[in-house]
């Protein structure tokens, strides 16, 4: 699987609140986009996203800006990925409920890709924002 841009600039931006979470205040979007590099445009939606599933919190005004809206101890990675990226499936016949594959009865690859697919799914789920800044 290869993960978006979307997915790994998300991913920095909430490691870089995830950094500065002990101070309690809000950091600007132009400065997180600056520290990290990310087009500005591009990352105003993907904080919006973020921000939306309450994984993050927005304060405006001219000391107004973005911080975490929980610690980064309680924040999965895997969080982060399923708000910004629309499947996290590898294969289409593994972690789509509801769809059929007509070779899902004789097809012998599938208890592989499922293992594999387990294995990603818990190491999403597994680590955390603290884990990443450690």
């Amino acid at each position: 699987m290869k993960f978006s841009t979307k997915s790994q600039y998300g991913l920095r931006a909430m490691v870089y609140l995830a950094k500065v979470f002990n101070d309690g205040e809000p950091h600007s979007l132009k400065e997180i986009a600056r520290e990290e590099r990310i087009s500005f445009d591009y990352l105003e939606k993907i904080i919006s996203q973020l921000e939306k599933e309450k994984l993050v919190n927005s304060k405006r005004g001219v000391t107004g800006g973005y911080s975490l809206a929980k610690p980064p101890s309680n924040i999965k990675v895997g969080e982060i990925i399923e708000v910004l990226e629309n499947n996290t499936s590898l294969v289409k016949c593994v972690g789509r409920k509801g769809k059929y594959c007509p070779m899902e009865k004789c097809c012998l690859t599938k208890g592989f890709w499922e293992k594999i697919q387990k294995t990603l799914n818990t190491a999403l789920a597994s680590m955390t924002l603290a884990d990443l800044i450690k």
